[in-house]
C-alpha cells in the first residue's frame, strides 16, 4: 500500500477550489509552524512540488486536538 501525499492547499484548504482545510490556518501560519518545527516537515518531489505524508499530518491534527472536518 502506498502512502498518501498532501499538497499545501489540501492541508490549509483552498476557497477557490472549494477544498476544506484539514488544519484551519493560513498558508503563512502553516509555513511558520514548519519552519519552527511545530508542524510536520515536508519533502520535495521536484523543485516546485512540496508534499507532506498524510499520516504525519493526521498525527499532527490529533496532537492539536482538532476535530476532523466532515
Amino acid at each position: 500500500m502506498s502512502e498518501t501525499l498532501l499538497r499545501l492547499k489540501q492541508i490549509v484548504g483552498d476557497k477557490k477550489a472549494g477544498t476544506k482545510p484539514i488544519v484551519p490556518v493560513t498558508a503563512a501560519t502553516w509555513w511558520r509552524w514548519v519552519k519552527a518545527r511545530k508542524a510536520p516537515q515536508p519533502f520535495k518531489l521536484s523543485p516546485r512540488v512540496t508534499v507532506w505524508r498524510s499520516t504525519d499530518v493526521a498525527s499532527f491534527v490529533k496532537h492539536l486536538g482538532i476535530a476532523p472536518k466532515q
